[in-house]
């Protein structure tokens, strides 16, 4: 849920004891993007994810998340995603 109308993906690698925000890419201001748990996929590499809002928004990061790119801000809401 966007905390103070910026949209960000938090990573933690010593289970939750720390948090890493990243947020390159994804809407600083006026976001109202809602993502729900199904709506973010990690691929088996690790490095390859994809997250869908439910105002329809949908990301792609190829670096972990370190940096994101809008794909497509108009489509229906999006409750999952899926690497096939």
């Amino acid at each position: 849920m966007p905390r103070d109308g910026a949209l960000c993906v938090t990573r933690t690698e010593d289970g939750g004891q720390s948090w890493e925000i990243m947020r390159h890419g994804l809407p600083q201001r006026d976001a109202y993007d809602l993502i729900y748990r199904h709506g973010l996929e990690v691929d088996e590499s690790g490095e390859r994810l994809a997250m869908g809002s439910t105002t329809g928004a949908l990301w792609t990061s190829d670096d972990g998340g370190r940096s994101w790119q809008l794909v497509n801000a108009h489509l229906p809401p999006i409750y999952a995603v899926r690497f096939v």
